[in-house]
């Protein structure tokens, strides 16, 4: 079934079948991540170098026809070298504002954990106005603003964790993890992805990609649904495995995400399944189990099994 009798859904089909061919073997991380586009979010990437983050950004930009810019986050990294800055042009007698990478339509924040809080602070607060304002002056990001943030583990040397009302600006998190056998081997034969992306092309554009991500607004969520969104936040607030429960900014993006599954999967309802697909990616990196040798996604996974089924 069509989501909409006006839209058609091939476009985000030949969207996603470019992406797998960037990403091998990885197929429900690229739904997540381009659900997360769709769903007007922001994307967290927690993994090991190398198992194709920045890859995925940029796939994802190409595939889509937005500009791109990647900013290696560093620990020596300001603000302005994030947001741009104001330079006094003596020719002039003014001050011209000369933009940053931040006004770019995708942003591949990499390493985001290895930079200040100061830096990370500017970053997510550009995220959440979707402007930024310097000298007095407020400027509009573009349209669509979509941030894609890798993480090293925290356990790596010279990392600055990002706590938790930073991480909750974030619709979803992801892992892509290792590859199996058979997509490792297709990779190891196969075309540098590098050189691939330099040829890619955009299946759709901004335009389309505004269409698309107002049609998701539109999928219809019922009564029942919302209740079911409502016992999932309640029953993480109730729980003695974490410090804290989901907050309702975090009940909106499971909404939003699973608005964003149904209209990948052509529904024009959610249905309980799609809350199912998004809720751990929604939900880990906002809950901080209280037992550190405890896996967060286990306890999730855990969670969501108790909780009935409308």
């Amino acid at each position: 079934m069509s989501a909409s009798p006006r839209l058609s859904l091939a476009p985000l089909h030949a969207v996603l079948a470019q992406l797998d061919a960037f990403i091998l073997g990885k197929p429900r991380e690229t739904r997540l991540a381009l659900a997360c586009l769709l769903g007007r979010g922001h994307l967290l990437i927690e993994d090991v170098p190398g198992v194709g983050k920045t890859t995925l950004a940029h796939a994802l930009a190409a595939t889509l026809g937005l500009a791109f810019q990647r900013v290696q986050f560093t620990s020596d990294m300001l603000p302005a070298d994030l947001i741009g800055v104001s330079i006094y042009e003596r020719d002039n007698h003014v001050f011209r504002f000369h933009p940053g990478p931040i006004f770019s339509q995708v942003v591949l924040a990499d390493e985001i954990n290895r930079a200040t809080p100061k830096t990370q602070s500017a970053l997510l607060e550009a995220m959440e106005e979707r402007q930024v304002t310097l000298d007095g002056e407020t400027r509009a990001l573009p349209e669509p603003f979509f941030v894609i943030a890798t993480q090293n583990p925290a356990s790596q040397i010279g990392t600055f964790p990002l706590p938790e009302s930073q991480l909750d600006r974030f619709l979803m998190r992801i892992t892509l993890g290792y590859p199996d056998a058979a997509a490792e081997r297709a990779m190891l034969l196969g075309e540098d992805r590098r050189d691939m992306l330099k040829d890619a092309r955009a299946v759709i554009g901004s335009a389309e990609l505004a269409e698309f991500q107002a049609a998701v607004r539109r999928v219809h969520v019922a009564p029942a649904l919302v209740d079911y969104v409502q016992a999932l936040a309640r029953a993480t607030r109730d729980s003695s495995e974490f410090h804290n429960g989901l907050s309702p900014r975090a009940a909106l993006g499971l909404l939003a995400a699973a608005r964003a599954w149904a209209l990948l999967a052509g529904r024009e309802m959610v249905i309980p399944e799609d809350v199912q697909a998004v809720f751990g990616p929604v939900a880990t990196h906002r809950l901080l189990a209280r037992a550190s040798n405890r896996p967060q996604p286990e306890l999730v996974a855990r969670l969501l099994g108790d909780v009935a089924i409308p």
